[in-house]
């Protein structure tokens, strides 16, 4: 079964917050809220000051998916009753 990563961004036009695949990173996308029209970018992969943005997009599309893989790996706590 294939899972789908996501980032959370702002929409620059309307502010609301947009759940983005991350294999979209990098590439114009639309709200789903306002359909302005924008480019899916990760905040924090803003940091990196790497000259080569197509592979600082690519690093940080991987550190994303690492989170993921590292949270689905820790043992789930019990809920309470």
């Amino acid at each position: 079964m294939f899972n789908t990563s996501y980032f959370v961004q702002n929409c620059p036009t309307c502010g609301r917050r947009s759940q983005i695949r991350v294999e979209y990173l990098g590439k114009e996308v639309v709200c789903q809220h306002c359909h302005g029209r924008f480019i899916a970018s990760d905040p924090l992969s803003a940091r990196c000051d790497c000259s080569d943005s197509d592979s600082a997009l690519l690093r940080r599309a991987d550190e994303l998916l690492e989170t993921v893989d590292q949270q689905k790996s820790q043992p789930e706590s019990p809920h309470p009753r």
